[in-house]
């Protein structure tokens, strides 16, 4: 199987730009922030506090988290109900960040990410699956891009989904979700050693989209 790890901090185009790629490549697209998003929500929903561990490891035993995939679209299912559109607001972005920080959740989505991986062509994109979900994946790939770019298109999404968000706090969050990644202790963002950084500042969606899939292309020939 050919498996691409796609890093990045959070609104690099990630998700939007690994699904594009793995359509025309015809691989199975797994956006592992998802699976995050997903234990975050079941956090938020249960009174937690997402930065206790303890809190949130009580809660591992009763989640079910699980990836459908619909005509190539990935549904993300929390305990059989589809939260597709909910991991997607600023609060479930803020909770995947802390829940991911905790050991316990990392090691409960692991084997689950590994498994598509070992059964699937794929495009797989997250914080770590370069240097710790899939260290042997053919194609690691490094997406990033300035942090007020980053803020700018996630403000036009949320904006475009009828969200009443402020820019001025969509980077703040964006700005304290790239300390938060990169300074805890499990598996920080980073780029792996012989990953391909991929800066898309200064590209539009297709651009970058193009960008990948010839590398991914060139790779795996």
């Amino acid at each position: 199987m050919i498996n691409v790890a796609i890093d990045g901090p959070a609104g690099a185009g990630k998700s939007t730009v690994a699904r594009a790629a793995a359509a025309q490549l015809n691989y199975i697209y797994v956006d592992t922030g998802a699976l995050y998003r997903a234990v975050g929500v079941y956090a938020l929903r249960q009174g937690a506090e997402t930065t206790n561990r303890e809190q949130v490891t009580a809660l591992l035993g009763d989640i079910s988290v699980e990836l459908k995939f619909v005509d190539g679209e990935q549904r993300v299912l929390l305990n059989s109900e589809d939260v597709s559109a909910e991991i997607r607001t600023p609060e479930a972005s803020m909770a995947a960040s802390n829940v991911s920080a905790i050991p316990e959740v990392r090691a409960f989505l692991f084997d689950l990410q590994r498994d598509i991986a070992k059964k699937n062509n794929c495009i797989m994109d997250g914080r770590d699956i370069g240097t710790v979900v899939l260290p042997d994946a053919q194609v690691k790939i490094f997406l990033t891009a300035a942090p007020e770019k980053r803020a700018k298109r996630r403000y036009d999404e949320l904006i475009a989904k009828g969200s009443s968000v402020e820019y001025k706090d969509v980077l703040e969050d964006l700005i304290k979700r790239d300390y938060n990644d990169s300074h805890r202790e499990v598996a920080p963002l980073k780029p792996a050693q012989d990953s391909v950084i991929v800066d898309t500042s200064d590209l539009d969606l297709q651009q970058s989209i193009e960008k990948v899939t010839q590398i991914i292309r060139e790779k795996t020939i």
